[in-house]
């Protein structure tokens, strides 16, 4: 394959995914048939190159839709306890503490919260600062999810792309080796034309 179709300033999506190469002209890229082999592996490869990505951006699509529902529910509770005034009955809520357990505790009207941040860790913030902080998170992880899904439609095209520039490349083998026949005289069965069997 010639230095065309991979050139160091390839031409990337915005989180630097390259683009796979059209193949609009097949001499561009092969320019005998001893290079159509190596041609066709290397778009082989950039198509298992591609679809690993797919993969890895699926799981973190996956991750990403089941951590926004949880953000979400978070900000709304924080959101709800900053309504609380300093003088208000406390209220019962109950928690979950594993997916089969669950307790019941009163919650009085409170000036901050604690949050899991992740592996293991809980801290305190003022409400504010939580809301803020939930926010951001939030944001974050919805033009996070935005980025999974343009990134997915992007590789599927790319990977099509490939596909047809795979076929291209092999039609065009299949016409050179015809063509190859043809002069050489020889029919489909490698017998030559025109000779009386005898």
């Amino acid at each position: 394959m010639s230095d065309k179709a991979q050139g160091k300033d390839a031409a990337t999506n915005p989180r630097g995914i390259p683009y796979a190469p059209f193949v609009d002209k097949i001499e561009d890229y092969v320019s005998s048939r001893a290079e159509v082999d190596g041609t066709m592996k290397s778009f082989q490869e950039m198509i298992s190159k591609y679809q690993f990505m797919e993969v890895n951006t699926q799981r973190r699509k996956a991750g990403l839709d089941e951590k926004i529902p949880d953000i979400q529910k978070t900000l709304e509770t924080v959101r709800f306890l900053k309504t609380r005034k300093p003088d208000s009955e406390p209220i019962e809520a109950t928690f979950e503490l594993n997916d089969t357990l669950h307790a019941k505790a009163l919650v009085p009207p409170t000036e901050e919260v604690y949050l899991w941040l992740g592996a293991n860790v809980m801290l305190s913030y003022p409400i504010d600062e939580a809301e803020t902080l939930l926010e951001g998170k939030l944001s974050g992880a919805q033009q996070t999810l935005a980025n999974c899904e343009e990134d997915l439609d992007f590789l599927r095209e790319q990977v099509t792309t490939l596909e047809v520039a795979t076929a291209r490349v092999y039609n065009w083998d299949v016409t050179m080796k015809r063509k190859e026949k043809a002069d050489s005289g020889e029919d489909g069965d490698g017998k030559k034309k025109g000779l009386p069997n005898g």
